[in-house]
């Protein structure tokens, strides 16, 4: 599987990245910024987990883990997750008979390994349905037609502490490494700040400080370059 075919498996972290069509802009003012944020919290917040991101003029980088299903089940015993397959993914036998079907698949009469092929491809679906939602907002807003985004986001499993660690230093300093800020932590549309922030929240800070250790540690390995070369 390549950066573009990964399957995002359950229970698993992933960097996902992706970037304008043409290398255009994805923001132009502040409301674009909070509207992605909004929209990401429709689409993806019942099914990841989100630890760090940032949202550069024309592109962003998200950590996040895809919830397991038995966390869903706790989460929300009533719930039976129905959707239907998109044809235009790249399906297997099995997936290609659920996208065909006439009826949406009632997710918890699958069989485990069937859930969980199902439920992969359920979220990456989720994440088409964030950006086309996103695109149609500012296709709107600029006068534009077409793609807004390029057509297959990127993803890397992170699967080591250490690589968790260079991932979220290399995401909150990505405006420097862009030149767009000479001071990362100043930079509004990431979660660098957020994380050292009581304030209430979906973003996994906690999660993340003890990563580090503890905020004093965080700031400190952030000031380094440990995670720049990572992408």
């Amino acid at each position: 599987m390549t950066k573009y075919t990964l399957l995002l498996e359950e229970g698993k972290f992933y960097h996902i990245y992706n970037q304008g069509n043409n290398g255009e802009n994805l923001f132009y003012n502040d409301n674009n910024y909070i509207y992605f944020l909004q929209k990401l919290d429709h689409y993806l917040s019942d099914f990841v987990d989100l630890y760090a991101f940032c949202l550069m003029p024309n592109h962003f980088h998200l950590l996040i883990k895809i919830k397991t299903l038995e966390e869903l089940e706790e989460n929300s015993k009533e719930r039976v997750i129905e959707f239907e397959l998109v044809k235009s993914l790249k399906l297997n036998k099995f997936e290609e008979r659920l996208a065909v079907s006439s009826k949406p698949v009632k997710f918890q009469k699958l069989n485990r390994f069937d859930q969980s092929t199902a439920y992969s491809l359920f979220i990456s679906n989720q994440f088409r349905l964030f950006f086309m939602s996103y695109s149609k907002s500012i296709n709107k807003q600029n006068g534009r037609r077409g793609s807004l985004f390029r057509e297959i986001f990127k993803r890397k499993e992170i699967d080591s502490l250490l690589y968790l660690q260079q991932t979220v230093i290399y995401i909150h300093r990505n405006p420097l490494h862009h030149g767009l800020e000479s001071n990362f932590t100043n930079y509004r549309w990431s979660s660098y700040d957020r994380v050292l922030k009581e304030k209430a929240t979906k973003l996994k800070k906690n999660d993340v400080l003890e990563w580090f250790e503890d905020k004093d540690n965080y700031r400190y390995v952030h000031n380094s370059d440990v995670g720049d070369d990572i992408e």
